[in-house]
C-alpha cells in the first residue's frame, strides 16, 4: 500500500526559501507520476510541480523559476525546493500520486 508522508513546512519571511521532503513508501518510485499541489483558504487545490516517470517536469506558471522538484528514486523521495518565496505561496503543500495524497505540510510566507 503505498503512502505519502510530507515534510519541510513551516514559516519563512518573503524572499527566503523553504525545502520540502515527500516520503513515498510502498511505491517503486521510479515507475510513477508524482505532483505537488497546495491549498490556500478558500481557494482551489492547484497542482504547483510535476514529474513523470520520464522525468518530465511541469510547473503552475507563478512558480516557473523560483520551485524545483525533484526525486531519488532509491531513498523514494520527492522533493520541492522553494526559492523567493512570496506571500501568495502561503497554502498546505499536499504530494500527490495516483490516486494517493499526503496530509500535506504548511508553509506559510510572511511579508
Amino acid at each position: 500500500q503505498v503512502r505519502l508522508v510530507e515534510s519541510g513546512g513551516g514559516l519563512v519571511q518573503a524572499g527566503g526559501s523553504l525545502r520540502l521532503s515527500c516520503a513515498a513508501s510502498g511505491a517503486t518510485v521510479s515507475t510513477r507520476q508524482f505532483g505537488w499541489y497546495r491549498q490556500a483558504p478558500g481557494k482551489q487545490r492547484e497542482v504547483v510541480a510535476t514529474i513523470n516517470r520520464e522525468g518530465v517536469i511541469t510547473y503552475l506558471n507563478a512558480v516557473k523559476d523560483r520551485f524545483t522538484i525533484s526525486r531519488d528514486n532509491a531513498k523514494k523521495m520527492i522533493y520541492l525546493q522553494m526559492n523567493n518565496l512570496q506571500t501568495e505561496d502561503t497554502a498546505l503543500y499536499l504530494c500527490y500520486t495516483f490516486p494517493i495524497w499526503g496530509q500535506g505540510t504548511q508553509v506559510t510566507v510572511s511579508p
